[in-house]
């Protein structure tokens, strides 16, 4: 089971941007469906973005046209580049890897958009 930990999440002003890393403790180059969850409190826990497999990738309708998830895999990181931020986009993100037989998750990097 791969160890994830995120960082990069804070206060930002609506409209503005950040960007989130989750680096992992293993190669991830053989993990082509990682990806970004998001939580907010009495909600349960949706998809911001992942890899579908190769390079290709899957977005939220919330987060299409707006965040870019990447990767490298020579630093064993993945990334998630958030523009044009809503105060709607505030909640605890998420790094996520599938495995067997747990699934990996990180501990969770708060992300607030307010004025």
């Amino acid at each position: 089971q791969v160890q994830l930990v995120e960082s990069g999440g804070g206060s930002v002003q609506p409209g503005g941007s950040l960007r989130l890393s989750c680096a992992a403790s293993g190669n991830i180059i053989r993990f082509d469906r990682m990806g970004w969850y998001r939580q907010v409190p009495g909600k349960q826990r949706e998809l911001v973005a992942r890899f579908v497999g190769g390079t290709d990738t899957k977005y939220s309708d919330s987060a299409q046209g707006r965040f870019v998830i990447s990767r490298d895999n020579a630093n064993n990181t993945i990334y998630l580049q958030m523009n044009s931020l809503k105060p709607e986009d505030t909640a605890v993100y998420y790094c996520h890897c599938p495995g067997w037989p747990f699934d990996s998750w990180g501990q969770g990097t708060e992300v607030t958009v307010s004025s």
